[in-house]
């Protein structure tokens, strides 16, 4: 499914009220990185409403990386103006193989399927055009948009994947790719493809962070290791526990995932109550050894507790997704 994101974006006239620059800035915060930043600046001041594209894969529970850190980036980039399609991957989880390969359990949404059957004769030739544009080592080397590495023994649904994705920015008229570094080489892709075709107005790729898992080395949360995610549906305990079981090595700031996240509450004994204005002050006491890594957990765990209460709404619902979906939560 194309969906765009809720009408909850600020008033016309707020919007009409920022300059380009200021439009910039805010669109521009939500990447670590940006290709390119000058086509993105010209584009801000001469579009009112550029269209942004996300998506994800429907592969069973949402962590907080999708459920709070996307919704925070949409809601940044409608406050400048931009109109944002979630593009939904069923096909896509698919082929890759997650849910076990089962479109039937996400039979209750509307899916990209649907919309790409809507349009089946610009989507088709689109993805085979990029297809005989490429080498077969250019798409293994996009393996990364699946969880995987260009070692891995890929399938020939899996070699698709890439060039379909690939096409998705073009059928859903987007302006601007806005997605995760792990997807930055299937963006770079969509680039050169433009250059193929001779299509000036290439789509500009906004890369955000990656939120790190909780474990040692982790470079990004996974859905098939619970431990090392906090999903939108975990419970105080459940959340408390793996923030407890998170590796976060004393004076170290640099690959730290208990640093990802950020008042620090301490007793009188540690030093009282502290609150941090900035990233850079949090990190400077973490190295000099001033805050502990059990008063930064347990702060740390308070703060992601407090962003999921919203989650206690659907607490009637977990139970029979999960029996549903085959999953059980962390043995307590």
């Amino acid at each position: 499914m194309a969906t765009e994101a809720p009408e909850q974006s600020p008033p016309a006239d707020k919007v009409q009220s920022l300059s380009s620059e200021e439009k910039y800035q805010i669109v521009r915060s939500v990447a670590e990185e940006c290709i390119q930043e000058d086509e993105l600046q010209n584009l801000l001041a001469h579009k009112a409403e550029p269209i942004c594209y996300d998506g994800f894969e429907p592969s069973g529970r949402m962590h907080i990386a999708q459920g709070v850190m996307k919704t925070i980036n949409v809601n940044k980039l409608t406050s400048a103006g931009c109109r944002v399609k979630i593009w939904i991957a069923d096909w896509y989880a698919h082929l890759n193989n997650k849910m076990g390969g089962d479109l039937k359990k996400n039979e209750t949404f509307l899916w990209s399927s649907k919309e790409i059957n809507a349009r089946a004769h610009e989507y088709w030739p689109r993805v085979m055009d990029i297809a005989r544009k490429n080498k077969l080592p250019r798409i293994i080397r996009c393996s990364q948009i699946m969880g995987r590495t260009e070692q891995d023994e890929l399938t020939a649904a899996q070699i698709l994947y890439p060039c379909m994705q690939c096409a998705d920015i073009f059928f859903l008229q987007a302006d601007i790719c806005q997605l995760g570094m792990d997807q930055r080489k299937v963006n770079v892709l969509e680039r050169e493809y433009c250059d193929d075709i001779k299509k000036k107005n290439k789509p500009i790729i906004l890369s955000h962070h990656m939120l790190t898992g909780l474990q040692q080395g982790q470079e990004k949360m996974s859905k098939g290791d619970v431990s090392s995610s906090i999903f939108m549906e975990d419970e105080e305990a459940e959340v408390n526990l793996k923030i407890k079981k998170a590796y976060c090595p004393p004076n170290v700031v640099d690959g730290n995932p208990c640093m990802e996240y950020f008042v620090v509450e301490r007793t009188e004994k540690n030093g009282g109550n502290k609150t941090f204005k900035t990233f850079e002050e949090l990190a400077a006491d973490y190295e000099s050894g001033e805050l502990h890594p059990a008063d930064l957990k347990s702060a740390l765990s308070k703060a992601l507790n407090k962003i999921l209460e919203v989650g206690s709404l659907c607490n009637p619902m977990i139970s029979p997704i999960k029996l549903y979906l085959g999953y059980s939560f962390i043995g307590m």
